[in-house]
Protein backbone atom coordinates (compact mmCIF):
# COMPACT_ATOMS: atom_id res chain seq x y z
CA UNK A 1 0.00 0.00 0.00
CA UNK A 2 2.70 2.24 1.10
CA UNK A 3 4.48 1.66 -2.39
CA UNK A 4 1.18 3.09 -4.37
CA UNK A 5 1.44 6.19 -2.26
CA UNK A 6 5.11 6.97 -2.98
CA UNK A 7 4.27 6.44 -6.53
CA UNK A 8 1.24 8.68 -6.57
CA UNK A 9 3.57 10.99 -4.76
CA UNK A 10 6.03 11.25 -7.17
CA UNK A 11 4.14 11.17 -10.12
CA UNK A 12 2.05 14.43 -8.77
CA UNK A 13 5.65 15.92 -7.85
CA UNK A 14 6.66 15.69 -10.92
CA UNK A 15 3.32 17.02 -12.90
CA UNK A 16 3.78 19.73 -10.39
CA UNK A 17 7.65 20.55 -11.89
CA UNK A 18 6.41 20.53 -15.21
CA UNK A 19 3.90 22.36 -15.10
CA UNK A 20 6.16 24.86 -12.74
CA UNK A 21 8.77 25.01 -15.64
CA UNK A 22 6.16 25.02 -17.90
CA UNK A 23 5.04 27.95 -16.47
CA UNK A 24 8.23 29.54 -15.76
CA UNK A 25 9.28 29.48 -19.68
CA UNK A 26 5.62 31.02 -20.89
CA UNK A 27 6.09 33.96 -18.65
CA UNK A 28 9.69 34.71 -20.08
CA UNK A 29 8.85 34.70 -23.08
CA UNK A 30 5.92 37.00 -22.41
CA UNK A 31 8.04 39.42 -20.35
CA UNK A 32 10.21 39.18 -23.22
CA UNK A 33 8.14 39.90 -25.79
CA UNK A 34 6.63 42.94 -24.02
CA UNK A 35 9.87 44.21 -23.60
CA UNK A 36 11.00 43.76 -27.16
CA UNK A 37 7.82 44.91 -29.43
CA UNK A 38 6.98 48.25 -27.43
CA UNK A 39 10.47 49.79 -27.98
CA UNK A 40 13.06 50.47 -31.14
CA UNK A 41 15.72 48.48 -31.55
CA UNK A 42 17.71 50.68 -33.92
CA UNK A 43 17.12 54.16 -33.31
CA UNK A 44 17.90 56.46 -35.92
CA UNK A 45 20.59 59.01 -35.12
CA UNK A 46 19.50 61.88 -32.69
CA UNK A 47 20.12 65.28 -33.15
CA UNK A 48 18.79 67.71 -29.65
CA UNK A 49 15.93 70.01 -30.76
CA UNK A 50 15.30 68.18 -34.20
CA UNK A 51 12.59 66.55 -35.80
CA UNK A 52 11.56 64.39 -38.63
CA UNK A 53 10.95 66.11 -41.96
CA UNK A 54 10.70 63.58 -44.42
CA UNK A 55 12.92 62.66 -47.12
CA UNK A 56 11.01 64.98 -49.87
CA UNK A 57 12.20 67.80 -47.89
CA UNK A 58 15.86 66.64 -48.58
CA UNK A 59 14.57 66.55 -52.16
CA UNK A 60 14.24 70.37 -52.63
CA UNK A 61 18.36 70.78 -51.90
CA UNK A 62 19.87 67.22 -52.64
CA UNK A 63 17.36 66.16 -55.74
CA UNK A 64 19.82 64.44 -57.12
CA UNK A 65 21.01 62.11 -54.01
CA UNK A 66 16.87 61.56 -53.39
CA UNK A 67 15.89 61.17 -57.04
CA UNK A 68 19.23 58.20 -57.47
CA UNK A 69 18.44 56.59 -53.92
CA UNK A 70 15.64 54.46 -55.66
CA UNK A 71 18.70 52.54 -56.79
CA UNK A 72 20.63 52.15 -54.10
CA UNK A 73 20.85 49.18 -52.19
CA UNK A 74 19.70 50.72 -48.91
CA UNK A 75 15.95 51.87 -50.64
CA UNK A 76 15.17 48.41 -50.10
CA UNK A 77 15.25 48.68 -46.35
CA UNK A 78 12.55 51.82 -46.70
CA UNK A 79 9.11 51.86 -45.68
CA UNK A 80 6.14 52.84 -47.58
CA UNK A 81 3.46 55.70 -46.89
CA UNK A 82 3.61 57.64 -43.56
CA UNK A 83 5.91 55.16 -42.18
CA UNK A 84 8.46 56.19 -44.51
CA UNK A 85 8.74 59.69 -43.21
CA UNK A 86 11.13 58.55 -40.09
CA UNK A 87 13.16 55.56 -42.10
CA UNK A 88 15.03 57.33 -45.19
CA UNK A 89 17.22 59.98 -44.91
CA UNK A 90 17.13 60.70 -41.83
CA UNK A 91 17.38 57.02 -40.55
CA UNK A 92 20.95 57.36 -41.41
CA UNK A 93 21.43 61.57 -41.22
CA UNK A 94 19.00 62.40 -38.38
CA UNK A 95 16.07 64.17 -37.88
CA UNK A 96 16.69 67.32 -40.15
CA UNK A 97 14.44 70.19 -39.19
CA UNK A 98 17.38 72.08 -38.21
CA UNK A 99 19.29 71.68 -41.40
CA UNK A 100 16.04 72.59 -43.05
CA UNK A 101 15.64 75.76 -41.20
CA UNK A 102 19.36 76.67 -40.93
CA UNK A 103 19.68 76.64 -45.07
CA UNK A 104 22.14 73.44 -44.63
CA UNK A 105 25.25 73.43 -42.39
CA UNK A 106 27.67 70.83 -41.39
CA UNK A 107 26.57 71.34 -37.77
CA UNK A 108 22.62 70.51 -37.91
CA UNK A 109 22.71 67.58 -39.40
CA UNK A 110 24.84 63.85 -39.01
CA UNK A 111 27.72 62.96 -41.30
CA UNK A 112 28.37 59.00 -41.85
CA UNK A 113 31.45 59.58 -44.01
CA UNK A 114 32.70 61.25 -40.32
CA UNK A 115 31.59 58.81 -38.26
CA UNK A 116 30.99 54.48 -38.48
CA UNK A 117 28.57 54.47 -35.82
CA UNK A 118 25.59 54.94 -37.56
CA UNK A 119 26.09 52.53 -40.27
CA UNK A 120 27.00 49.98 -37.16
CA UNK A 121 23.66 50.72 -36.36
CA UNK A 122 22.35 47.61 -38.93
CA UNK A 123 25.64 46.27 -39.47
CA UNK A 124 26.42 44.81 -36.23
CA UNK A 125 28.60 41.39 -37.93
CA UNK A 126 30.59 44.76 -39.54
CA UNK A 127 31.39 46.35 -36.22
CA UNK A 128 33.00 43.06 -34.97
CA UNK A 129 35.27 42.58 -37.59
CA UNK A 130 36.64 45.95 -37.35
CA UNK A 131 37.51 44.83 -33.79
CA UNK A 132 40.05 41.93 -35.31
CA UNK A 133 43.83 42.13 -34.86
CA UNK A 134 43.77 43.72 -38.01
CA UNK A 135 41.98 46.19 -39.78
CA UNK A 136 41.04 48.77 -42.38
CA UNK A 137 41.89 52.15 -40.43
CA UNK A 138 38.28 52.80 -39.99
CA UNK A 139 37.67 53.11 -36.22
CA UNK A 140 41.10 55.53 -36.30
CA UNK A 141 38.73 57.78 -38.71
CA UNK A 142 42.04 57.13 -41.69
CA UNK A 143 39.25 55.55 -43.93
CA UNK A 144 35.22 56.26 -44.00
CA UNK A 145 32.84 53.31 -45.18
CA UNK A 146 32.02 55.89 -47.36
CA UNK A 147 35.35 55.25 -49.34
CA UNK A 148 34.54 51.74 -50.64
CA UNK A 149 30.19 51.65 -50.23
CA UNK A 150 27.88 53.49 -52.00
CA UNK A 151 25.41 54.61 -49.67
CA UNK A 152 22.64 56.92 -51.47
CA UNK A 153 23.07 55.21 -55.14
CA UNK A 154 23.46 51.33 -56.92
CA UNK A 155 24.89 48.40 -55.31
CA UNK A 156 26.63 49.42 -51.98
CA UNK A 157 29.68 48.04 -52.90
CA UNK A 158 31.72 50.62 -54.77
CA UNK A 159 32.25 48.85 -58.92
CA UNK A 160 29.89 45.76 -58.74
CA UNK A 161 27.63 48.51 -60.09
CA UNK A 162 29.72 47.98 -63.31
CA UNK A 163 30.90 44.54 -63.06
CA UNK A 164 31.40 43.12 -66.26
CA UNK A 165 31.40 38.90 -66.29
CA UNK A 166 34.49 37.40 -67.80
CA UNK A 167 34.82 33.41 -68.34
CA UNK A 168 38.22 32.67 -68.08
CA UNK A 169 39.88 29.92 -69.24
CA UNK A 170 38.77 26.33 -67.21
CA UNK A 171 35.35 27.69 -66.53
CA UNK A 172 36.62 30.29 -64.10
CA UNK A 173 34.38 33.39 -63.75
CA UNK A 174 36.18 36.68 -63.50
CA UNK A 175 34.32 39.92 -61.96
CA UNK A 176 36.12 43.29 -63.49
CA UNK A 177 36.75 46.87 -62.11
CA UNK A 178 35.33 45.50 -58.00
CA UNK A 179 38.73 45.49 -57.04
CA UNK A 180 39.07 48.44 -58.70
CA UNK A 181 37.90 50.02 -55.03
CA UNK A 182 40.66 48.50 -53.37
CA UNK A 183 43.21 49.70 -56.07
CA UNK A 184 42.74 53.29 -55.44
CA UNK A 185 44.91 53.11 -52.21
CA UNK A 186 46.76 49.71 -53.12
CA UNK A 187 48.23 51.02 -56.61
CA UNK A 188 51.55 48.57 -56.07
CA UNK A 189 48.80 45.46 -56.26
CA UNK A 190 47.56 47.00 -59.67
CA UNK A 191 49.66 46.10 -61.99
CA UNK A 192 49.43 45.63 -65.06
CA UNK A 193 51.48 42.46 -64.43
CA UNK A 194 53.25 40.02 -67.03
CA UNK A 195 52.62 37.32 -64.96
CA UNK A 196 49.58 38.23 -62.87
CA UNK A 197 48.11 35.87 -60.66
CA UNK A 198 44.67 34.85 -61.26
CA UNK A 199 43.37 35.39 -58.12
CA UNK A 200 43.73 39.02 -58.49
CA UNK A 201 41.56 38.52 -61.36
CA UNK A 202 38.78 37.18 -59.35
CA UNK A 203 39.10 39.40 -56.84
CA UNK A 204 40.72 40.78 -53.68
CA UNK A 205 38.10 39.17 -50.87
CA UNK A 206 38.86 35.99 -52.59
CA UNK A 207 42.50 36.33 -50.49
CA UNK A 208 41.58 39.44 -48.03
CA UNK A 209 38.65 40.09 -45.52
CA UNK A 210 38.03 43.60 -46.45
CA UNK A 211 37.02 44.99 -42.87
CA UNK A 212 39.00 43.40 -40.47
CA UNK A 213 40.94 39.63 -39.99
CA UNK A 214 42.78 37.55 -37.60
CA UNK A 215 45.65 37.71 -39.61
CA UNK A 216 48.14 39.88 -41.10
CA UNK A 217 47.01 41.94 -44.55
CA UNK A 218 43.49 40.56 -43.76
CA UNK A 219 44.05 37.38 -44.93
CA UNK A 220 41.33 34.83 -45.05
CA UNK A 221 43.36 31.99 -44.40
CA UNK A 222 46.54 31.55 -42.11
CA UNK A 223 49.82 30.95 -44.18
CA UNK A 224 49.76 28.20 -46.71
CA UNK A 225 45.78 27.35 -46.09
CA UNK A 226 45.79 30.06 -48.36
CA UNK A 227 46.79 29.20 -50.95
CA UNK A 228 45.98 25.23 -51.01
CA UNK A 229 42.36 26.25 -51.02
CA UNK A 230 42.97 26.55 -55.15
CA UNK A 231 46.37 24.91 -55.17
CA UNK A 232 45.27 21.71 -53.99
CA UNK A 233 47.37 19.05 -52.04
CA UNK A 234 47.63 16.15 -54.38
CA UNK A 235 48.57 12.98 -52.66
CA UNK A 236 49.71 10.75 -55.53
CA UNK A 237 52.93 8.89 -53.70
CA UNK A 238 52.66 8.22 -49.91
CA UNK A 239 54.51 11.12 -47.86
CA UNK A 240 55.08 13.17 -51.07
CA UNK A 241 52.76 16.34 -51.42
CA UNK A 242 52.69 17.33 -54.94
CA UNK A 243 51.33 20.94 -56.23
CA UNK A 244 51.42 21.23 -59.74
CA UNK A 245 54.50 18.59 -60.95
CA UNK A 246 56.51 19.91 -57.80
CA UNK A 247 57.45 18.25 -54.41
CA UNK A 248 56.42 20.45 -51.77
CA UNK A 249 57.11 18.41 -49.14
CA UNK A 250 59.58 20.22 -47.66
CA UNK A 251 58.72 24.07 -48.89
CA UNK A 252 55.32 23.79 -46.68
CA UNK A 253 56.51 23.64 -43.22
CA UNK A 254 59.67 26.61 -44.37
CA UNK A 255 56.58 29.11 -43.77
CA UNK A 256 54.03 31.08 -46.25
CA UNK A 257 54.04 30.44 -49.74
CA UNK A 258 55.11 34.26 -50.34
CA UNK A 259 57.62 34.42 -47.34
CA UNK A 260 59.49 31.12 -47.88
CA UNK A 261 61.71 32.97 -50.73
CA UNK A 262 59.03 31.11 -53.15
CA UNK A 263 56.40 32.48 -54.44
CA UNK A 264 57.18 36.86 -53.24
CA UNK A 265 55.35 37.95 -55.91
CA UNK A 266 52.00 37.03 -54.55
CA UNK A 267 49.74 39.32 -56.65
CA UNK A 268 52.12 39.68 -60.07
CA UNK A 269 55.34 39.32 -61.46
CA UNK A 270 57.27 41.02 -64.16
CA UNK A 271 59.97 38.44 -64.68
CA UNK A 272 58.49 34.76 -63.96
CA UNK A 273 55.04 32.73 -64.57
CA UNK A 274 56.09 31.09 -60.77
CA UNK A 275 55.27 34.90 -59.09
CA UNK A 276 58.53 35.25 -58.11
CA UNK A 277 60.94 39.14 -58.21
Amino acid sequence: MWHSKLARWILGRRETLLWGAGGTVALAVILLSCSTTNRTILAPPSIPGAEFVGSEECGTCHEAIVRDFRTATHARLKAQGENAKNVGCESCHGPGSLHVKAGGGAGTIINPRKSPDTCFQCHLDVRAQFQLPHHHPVLEGKVSCADCHNPHKGIAIKGADTNIQQTLKGGGIAFLDQQETCFQCHTAQAGPFVFPHEAVRQGCTTCHSPHGSVNQRLLKERNATLCLKCHFQQQRVPGIILIGDTDHTTFLPQGACWSAGCHEAIHGSQVHPLLRY
